[in-house]
């Protein structure tokens, strides 16, 4: 790849601002042209799709931003608080057990869909799928599980279990990067479109409107015009809290790792997973003393803001170009992502779960603690803490799911 156009974050900061700021713009006028745009492709849609093309066509380089660091450990916590400030925990509680059993099936998904895939694939282009030693192609994927299960940790955990070499794994996370970005853009895509979904399914989203409802209730009970001081207040405590979330990780997870041999396997080694865990932990106790009025002058509005600079950031480190250098593997990676998502889709009609129970069941797995936030607040800002605890449990089960998902395709794969 040639050296990007634009290597100063500063600069590239600016045009995602500017890309977040033209699509916001865009979709709220009330001219017929852009009504119908938007009625067709979601805002969130483009937020995540348009910085993806400074990749593809070269202005930029992910690889050299610190840009998606910086947004996913500051900016992704901070929000999280800020939209669990006052998360209605009995409403999420109603919403029954539907949300695990959609977060369970996509789990499974994840397992027997790389095997399925393997196999496929295998019976048209058995090249595609070989590869020997630690090149091969079965070892490579085994760290798309782990992704697409748990996270990142889960990822580089798989990588040493199944000794993956380093050049089929650059070319796996291309794979994991822009299967799971087109997928949650078709997730994002039917977030606009929920209640006709479930109307024509015959899902009960009895239980979500419920939520939303008594969360729009509240926020109209205590809304007032923010002051100056109130939006500074609402931003000490939620850095503040994302302060002392970090020093918590970094004494947390090592401390994991030096005592517990089996810490490791359920991602408790892994500072990000404690930095979710403490932000989400800290945004739930504030939820429950008067810090809960903050939402009043803006707190989840703030929160928004910070998740659709995180959507940017993930979308720029999609690069269309990839697919064309390793099509063949890219193939095993959307048969592998049309199985879970057909799986999630059967479950759901049989079980009559709405579309939200689908797509941040899903992404609680393929995306984590960074895209099942972004997901769940495309349905309504107050159920982002769902698609937070949902995936704080991906990264428990993910080393597990993912190495068992390993097995299966080295059997399939004959490894």
């Amino acid at each position: 790849m040639n050296e990007a156009w634009i290597t100063s974050d500063a600069i590239v900061l600016g045009i995602l601002m500017a890309i977040l700021g033209l699509v916001f713009w865009t979709s709220s006028r009330d001219t017929p042209f852009w009504k119908k745009f938007y009625s067709f492709v979601p805002a969130l849609l483009l937020c995540y799709f348009l910085p993806s093309l400074l990749t593809t066509f070269g202005i930029i380089d992910p690889d050299q931003s610190q840009l998606y660091y910086v947004a996913s450990r500051f900016l992704l916590p901070t929000s999280l608080l800020l939209l669990t400030l006052s998360v209605d925990l009995p409403g999420i509680g109603k919403l029954g057990s539907k949300a695990i059993i959609m977060f369970l099936t996509g789990t499974v998904g994840i397992v027997l869909g790389g095997p399925l895939a393997i196999f496929l694939v295998g019976l048209v282009s058995p090249e595609t799928v070989g590869g020997e030693g630690t090149d091969a192609v079965w070892r490579g994927l085994t760290t798309v599980a782990g992704s697409w299960i748990g996270g990142g940790a889960n990822q580089a955990a798989m990588k040493e279990v199944f000794d993956v070499g380093d050049k089929v794994f650059s070319a796996m996370v291309a794979v994991d990067v822009i299967v799971a970005n087109v997928w949650m853009a078709v997730l994002l895509w039917a977030a606009g479109r929920d209640k006709a979904i479930d109307a024509k399914t015959g899902a009960d989203s009895s239980s979500i409107t419920s939520l939303r409802e008594r969360v729009a209730a509240y926020q109209a009970s205590i809304a007032k015009m923010p002051k100056l001081d109130n939006t500074m207040v609402i931003l000490a405590v939620g850095f503040g809290a994302t302060a002392l979330s970090h020093w918590l990780a970094n004494g947390i997870a090592p401390w994991m790792g030096a005592n517990f041999a089996w810490a490791a396997k359920f991602s408790l080694t892994s500072k990000f997973f404690w930095l979710i865990i403490c932000a989400t932990t800290f945004g739930v106790i504030l939820s429950f003393t008067k810090a809960r009025k903050l939402e009043g002058v803006g707190a989840s509005r703030l929160g928004s803001v910070m998740i659709y600079v995180l959507v940017a950031t993930i979308g720029m480190k999609m690069d269309l170009r990839a697919i064309f250098e390793s099509p063949g593997i890219f193939v095993v990676g959307l048969v592998w992502m049309a199985f879970h998502a057909g799986l999630l889709i059967l479950v759901a009609k049989l079980i009559k779960a709405p579309l939200f129970f689908v797509a941040v069941g899903s992404q609680a797995n393929v995306g984590g603690a960074a895209s099942a936030p972004i997901v769940a607040a495309a349905f309504h800002p107050s159920l982002a803490p769902v698609g937070v605890l949902l995936a704080v449990l991906g990264y428990v089960l993910g080393t597990y799911g993912a190495w068992l998902c390993g097995q299966l395709m080295r059997a399939v794969a004959g490894g």
